[in-house]
């Protein structure tokens, strides 16, 4: 297979994001957008060189999480797309096959993309340029073609009138054999509208030498460059729809799709069930039969074989539901294991603990986890039962079989088996109820008067 080096450009400031965190580490599905772009060039098998701009450590910290020890440029200096490879030359002097130049703010581009971008020039073209035909070209730099073959790319604000009527336009990402790039590269200057250094315009200078360029159209919707809050929201859409397109083909009964949304990870095994308006963060795995229920907000858990979850539940990192366990309406679950055939089936919230098999947490049960330094582990062995508004003051035990009765405030081990009472005992006082009731009546009574003097 031929060498492979992938040029992403993320020096871009994204002023038109107004916002101070850098455009290309906005999330979609969960996952900043120049980490897409990173993990299909990686999953194509490519090396990888970034260009980044002043002052944008964070960029680099999440290039170097997907792609650790790849190699960065800064550009000092924003001068254009030219100049912006320019600042990857160790990396592209070094490559001994094909360079495809992409971007960062351009998260839904697929490795079959890049695939066919390869196949063109291993079957002989020089570069290929890749192409799309927008509802609205305006602002777009526009293919020039002849025969099948590109000789130019001009820009908008340097485009003839005839020139804007064409409807090819330009993504922006290029593809050269090595020695191609390293012969147009240098020679590209800057007497346009903007004073800049084109990429675009290596196109022509390649052209003038006799090279073979070849260009490939894909649908728009791949090439959503983000760089406003407005193609932020029309990316996660677009990646919104592939996911839930996705899924169901793999088996997986989806409710009301559009009201589903995805993370870039999520894993979900087929016959499953997702009821409508459920929202999954990062590193979430379901498996086989499961359910889950309407409302439902999940992140960073694992759902076991047929296990039914909400509605309205909420599963926080770490949370593992396993085979056939129920978790309930407004419950929430985090860093805890719940095990096989366990319910946890309404109000509750379980955290730092491990429940075991067949354990029936009752209503409004809580683990209390938390003394305002540290966090506590709370355990509850097989088939034990919490009786509802008990809370488990962790760290603390219950044994298999254990009884915990309703109301309890559970401080101490309760050995397998036992029953716990933890609750002071009922005291009914004849005729006080009637008593409080006037006496508070006759306070109400006496501080409106005292308000209208």
């Amino acid at each position: 297979m031929t060498e492979l080096l992938s040029i992403i450009l993320a020096a871009g400031e994204g002023t038109r994001m107004k916002s101070a965190l850098p455009k290309v580490l906005h999330p979609v599905g969960g996952l900043p957008v120049v980490s897409h772009v990173l993990r299909t060039v990686l999953a194509s098998g490519s090396q990888v060189a970034v260009v980044v701009g002043p002052n944008h450590d964070a960029v680099e910290a999440a290039v170097h999480s997907w792609a650790p020890g790849a190699p960065i440029a800064r550009q000092h200096e924003r001068l254009g797309t030219g100049h912006a490879v320019l600042q990857a030359k160790a990396s592209y002097d070094a490559a001994s096959g094909h360079v495809i130049v992409l971007y960062a703010d351009t998260p839904l581009v697929t490795a079959q993309t890049l695939a066919e971008i390869v196949a063109r020039l291993d079957g002989g073209a020089d570069m290929v340029v890749l192409g799309f035909r927008p509802k609205d070209p305006t602002g777009y730099g526009r293919l020039l073609t002849k025969d099948g073959r590109v000789y130019a790319i001009r820009e908008h604000k340097d485009a003839s009138e005839e020139e804007r009527k064409i409807g090819l336009c330009n993504s922006g990402i290029l593809g050269f054999r090595g020695d191609t790039l390293r012969s147009v590269i240098e020679r590209i200057g800057n007497s346009n509208a903007k004073g800049e250094y084109y990429l675009t315009d290596a196109v022509e200078l390649a052209a003038g030498d006799g090279k073979r360029i070849d260009y490939i159209e894909v649908n728009a919707n791949e090439l959503i460059g983000v760089d406003d809050r407005s193609k932020l929201a029309q990316a996660e859409a677009t990646f919104q729809e592939l996911r839930r397109d996705d899924f169901m083909k793999a088996g997986v009964t989806l409710k009301d799709p559009k009201s589903v949304w995805f993370s870039y990870d999520t894993q979900i095994a087929r016959d499953v069930t997702i009821e409508p308006n459920v929202v999954f963060g990062p590193g979430v795995t379901i498996e086989e039969g499961a359910v889950i229920h309407a409302f439902s907000h999940i992140e960073g858990a694992h759902i076991g074989r047929n296990a039914s979850i909400g509605p309205f539940a909420r599963l926080r990192p770490a949370a593992n539901i396993g085979a056939d366990a129920k978790v309930g309406n407004f419950v929430e679950i985090k860093k805890a294991d719940i095990g096989v055939g366990a319910k946890v089936s309404h109000l509750s919230y379980v955290g730092d603990a491990t429940i075991g098999a067949n354990v029936n947490i009752g209503a409004g049960v809580i683990t209390v986890n938390y003394d305002g330094f540290n966090k506590y582990q709370t355990v509850v062995g097989d088939g034990a039962f919490i009786g509802s508004n008990s809370s488990l003051v962790a760290p603390v035990n219950v044994g298999a079989g254990g009884f915990v009765v309703t109301g309890s405030v559970i401080t101490e081990d309760v050995e397998a088996d036992a029953m716990a009472f933890a609750r002071s005992r009922q005291t009914n006082k004849p005729g006080r109820a009637k008593e409080f009731f006037e006496q508070a009546k006759a306070k109400k009574l006496a501080s409106k008067q005292a308000k209208k003097v």
